[in-house]
Order: C-alpha cells, then sequence, then structure tokens
C-alpha cells in the first residue's frame, strides 16, 4: 500500500515481498532464532532481566523479519535500522558491566556511520532512478545507464552493507560485540545482522551488475583482504567467541566476494549453510561458558568425557566450517572457490589460503576445549536438555542442508579446498591435540607478527586515534565552540536584549493605576500636540 508520495513518480509504499530469497532468509532466520531461544531459557535461567531479554530477542527478531520481506529499499532501512537499535540493546544487556557499555556503543556508533552512507546512497539512487522500489530497480529493462551518479550510489549502499556485515575496516564492533549474552551473539553472527548486508548486496545485485560493475570489483577485493585478514587474528585469539567473532567476519567476507564475482547463488547457499553451523558452534560454545564459568581457553580442556553431545555437535559444526564432505560448508565453500577461480585466479588463491586457516583455528578451539587435560575445581556437566536439543537439531540441519541445492561438483577445485582444510586440521592436530612445545616455538619466531595480531593490527587503536585527533580534536573541537559562542551567544544576546526591554516597558503593564492615568494624560497631550502642529 502506498505510504508517502513526493511527487507524481516517487513514493514510499509498505509491503511484504515474498520471493526464492526472502524466503530462504525467513526459514534461516526463523528456525535459528527458534533454537536461540529456546537454548537461551535454559542458559538465561535465574538472570536478572530475563523478561527483558526475550522482549528485546523478540524486536531484534521482528526487525529482521521486517527488512527480509520489505519490498522497497527505503522501508527495508527502516527496518535496518530497527535492526541496529535492537541489537545495540541486546549487545549491552549487561549494563552494568562497563565493557558491554562500550561494546553496545560501539556498534552502534560503528554502524550509524555505515548507515549515513546508506541512507545518501538511497537519497542519490531514487533521484536517479525515480523509484525505491526492488522491483522496479531490479527489471530487466530497468533504465539505469553507467554514470558516475549511480556508482556513488551503490558504492554508498556497499558502504551500509559493509558496516552490518562487518567489511574491513568497519569491522571493529563485531568482536566487541561478544560481550553481550552468549545466544545473543549466535544470533547476530549466524543469521540476522551480519548476514543483512550480504541480504542487500543480493537483493540489488543486477543494479549493480547494470549499473555500478566497478563497485562489483570492489566488493570483491574488499571481501577477499577481510577474509584473510580476520582468519589471520582469528588464529591468535584465546577468547573462545572471540575466535568465532572473527570467524564469522571471515566466512561473511566469503560471500561477499561470491557477490563481487556474480554468483548471487554461491554467496546465498553459504549464507544458509553457514547460519546452521554457527548458530551451532556459537551455542555450543555458550553450553561450555555455562558449564566451566570462563571465556578462556586456558581454562579448559578434556570435555569431551564430560560433555558428550556438545562434544559431539561441536565438532560437526566445526568439520562443516573446514569445508570437510558431506557436510554443508564442503558443497556451498566449493561454489565460492569455483566462482572465484573462474573470475580471478588471485582472489581464489587467497580464499584457498583462508580454506586451509579456516580448517587450522577451528580444530586449534576444538582440540584446546574438548582434548587434552584440565583440573577443574568441580567436574562439569553436560547442559540441560532445553540447551542440548537445540544443538541435536542444528547439528542434524549442518549435516542434511548441503544436499538442499543440487550442485555440480567441480572435483579439481573441491579436492584442493579439501586438502587445505585436511592440513590445517592435521597442523592443529599436532599443535594442540597433545601438550607440545611447537605453538610456543612457533610464536617466539613470530613474536611481533603474533603480538600484532592478537592486538588486531591495532586497527582499533587507529580508529580511536581517527575519532579522537580528527573527529573531535578537527572538526567536533571547532563545532563545538561556534555552537558555544556563536550560536549560544546569539540566543543569549536575543534573550538580554527582551529582558532589558521588558523591564523597560515594564511601568505600562505594571498594574499602578497612577501610571495608568499618567500616562493616558501624556498619550492625549502628545496627541494634541501633533493634531496642532500638524493641522
Amino acid at each position: 500500500m502506498e505510504w508517502l508520495r513526493f511527487n507524481d513518480t516517487l513514493h514510499i509504499d509498505l509491503g511484504i515481498l515474498l520471493d526464492p530469497l526472502s524466503v530462504m532468509m525467513l526459514t534461516v532466520v526463523g528456525v535459528v532464532a527458534l533454537m536461540v531461544v529456546v537454548f537461551s531459557i535454559g542458559y538465561m535461567k535465574g538472570e536478572r532481566g530475563f523478561g527483558r531479554y526475550f522482549g528485546l530477542l523478540g524486536l531484534f527478531v521482528f526487525s529482521m523479519l521486517g527488512l527480509v520481506v520489505a519490498t522497497n529499499i527505503f522501508q527495508m532501512y527502516i527496518f535496518w535500522e530497527l535492526v541496529g537499535a535492537s541489537s545495540y540493546l541486546l549487545i549491552g544487556f549487561y549494563y552494568t558491566r562497563p565493557a558491554a557499555v562500550k561494546a553496545s556503543q560501539k556498534a552502534f556508533i560503528v554502524t550509524r556511520f555505515a548507515d549515513l552512507g546508506f541512507l545518501i546512497g538511497i537519497l542519490i539512487l531514487s533521484s536517479y532512478t525515480g523509484t525505491f522500489d526492488f522491483a522496479a530497480l531490479t527489471a530487466d529493462n530497468a533504465a539505469i545507464a553507467v554514470g558516475p551518479q549511480a556508482n556513488w550510489a551503490m558504492a554508498l549502499i556497499f558502504m551500509g552493507a559493509a558496516g552490518k556485515s562487518a567489511m574491513f575496516p568497519l569491522h571493529i564492533w563485531l568482536p566487541d560485540a561478544m560481550e553481550g549474552p552468549t545466544p545473543v551473539s549466535a544470533l547476530i553472527h549466524a543469521a540476522t545482522m551480519v548476514v543483512a548486508g550480504v541480504y542487500l548486496i543480493a537483493r540489488m545485485f543486477p543494479v549493480f551488475q547494470f549499473a555500478a560493475p566497478d563497485v562489483l570489483v570492489l566488493i570483491t577485493y574488499v571481501g577477499a583482504f577481510t577474509a584473510l585478514f580476520a582468519a589471520v587474528i582469528a588464529i591468535t585469539q584465546t577468547d573462545i567467541k572471540r575466535v568465532l567473532a572473527f570467524s564469522t567476519i571471515s566466512q561473511i567476507a566469503y560471500m561477499m566476494v561470491a557477490l563481487g564475482v556474480a554468483d548471487v547463488a554461491a554467496s546465498t547457499f553459504h549464507l544458509f549453510t553457514h547460519a546452521f553451523f554457527k548458530a551451532l558452534l556459537f551455542l555450543g560454545a555458550g553450553a561450555v561458558i555455562h558449564a566451566v564459568h570462563s571465556n578462556e581457553m586456558s581454562r579448559m580442556g578434556g570435555l569431551r568425557k564430560f560433555m558428550p553431545i556438545t562434544h559431539i555437535t561441536f565438532l560437526i559444526a566445526c568439520l562443516s566450517i573446514s569445508g570437510i564432505p558431506p557436510f554443508s560448508g564442503f558443497f556451498s565453500k566449493d561454489e565460492i572457490l569455483v566462482a572465484a577461480f573462474h573470475h580471478n585466479p588471485v582472489v581464489f588463491g587467497v580464499l584457498l589460503l583462508v580454506a586451509g586457516l579456516t580448517a587450522f583455528y577451528m580444530f586449534r578451539l576444538y582440540f584446546r576445549i574438548f582434548w587434552g587435560a584440565h583440573h577443574y575445581d568441580r567436574p562439569p556437566h553436560e547442559a540441560p536438555p532445553i540447551m542440548t536439543i537445540p544443538l541435536i537439531v542444528l547439528a542434524v540441519l549442518t549435516c542434511v542442508t548441503g544436499f538442499v541445492v543440487p550442485v555440480h561438483i567441480d572435483w579439481a577445485i573441491a579436492s584442493a579446498g579439501v586438502v587445505a582444510a585436511v592440513i590445517g586440521i592435521v597442523v592443529a592436530w599436532r599443535f594442540y591435540a597433545k601438550p607440545s612445545d611447537a605453538p610456543a616455538r612457533l610464536a617466539a619466531r613470530w613474536a611481533g607478527f603474533g603480538q600484532a595480531a592478537s592486538h588486531r593490527f591495532y586497527i582499533d587503536e587507529a580508529w580511536l586515534w581517527v575519532t579522537r585527533r580528527i573527529i573531535f580534536g578537527g572538526i567536533s573541537r571547532p563545532v563545538a565552540w561556534f555552537d558555544r559562542h556563536i550560536v549560544d551567544g546569539a540566543m543569549n544576546a536575543i534573550g538580554s536584549g527582551t529582558v532589558r526591554v521588558s523591564e523597560t516597558i515594564e511601568p505600562v503593564q505594571g498594574g499602578k493605576v497612577q501610571s495608568y492615568a499618567i500616562l493616558f494624560v501624556l498619550s492625549v497631550l502628545l496627541i494634541t500636540l501633533l493634531v496642532f502642529v500638524l493641522c
């Protein structure tokens, strides 16, 4: 239905769009959200703000569903901002913790900065095409000419997608978002907020392809760099949730590369399979944290004896994300590798390296949690059924969703991907399955690089310098001075002038009869004098 009309051609409608892409996303969001809600009943039991948590979770899921079924880009933008607002509230759920407050503010500010570009891009595109509607924008006969205006519009729209999907250099909010409850991390990282950017590019892909092909090249290289950058950092992290956070950044970048090389099917297929095994990884990590009361891998070990269900389901997810057949991640990752190989061999090489690194850091995580030995003060225990049932359901989906889409497997490329994954797994087994001094020796040899990677290559510090020195110091401080001295000064001058005028004319309205009489007599004399002079 029509909501707002600006002129004869440009108007904003509200509606529901159901097509294969939105139905796929509805399935992903609905299933993962259901598993997260069920898991949360056990995980959040006894927490203060139990009702507030589920209220915010409902708002978050509602916002994501509204984004998915939007019929036009402006309607999507409204729900896009609702997703950002509800994620801010969920990340900062533990508002008594300063780290959680800072993380929520960081996520909100970084994504708002990106969303400003998204909004400007929407306005440029609508002024250029005369429509917000997806059907009109992506029609085969859409009258969208290639030109600087189209390139700027689509580049700014990609900026919004890059902020939501945590692409370099706008990735800095996602690792800190781990300060929220672990089920929230599963929802944000698996099926909702971070894949919103991928969904936006997929929905608008014909416009990118017809009107701004150069932006697709930008998406390809940003995605390839982000995938490698995040995978390298994940190798050095010791907090299990942050390993998974950087894994998410890397896998979302995989999807972006597929979009950049014009294979929407491969990108959305990986989005579909990734949602289930990444939700399983996060919920499995939540079960582990629930048992040992720590996020640090150094506080874990040997948990396969105490938590058999969590162990098996977590292993299935690790095998899937590593691209080992017949698990779902193998099929979707192979499609992306094939697309990259035929489009850009250099990008293919980067993605193949990332495949090996992914297997290494995931099995580094797996072996350090579930193998080896650790002396616990109290023996850990398996999570209750309300938490293990979602793990089992997601594990089953991880095993079968790769067969949902019939694909032709290029075994030459698929074999290369599997070999890279096996090498990564074997190296992780050699380093971490049993006590070994190999990790320490390797860390000593690459001490400088390892320290830089563990500190995320100091990108957060660079952003902090930019915000403090340039935005706050170079821009905000002069603006603040202008506001205080010019704007406030003008308002204060108007106010003080009004007071002085009021004090001057106060006798006229003072309520004293004598003053009124004198003023009346003087006025009559003045009028008489003027009449006498003028006549």
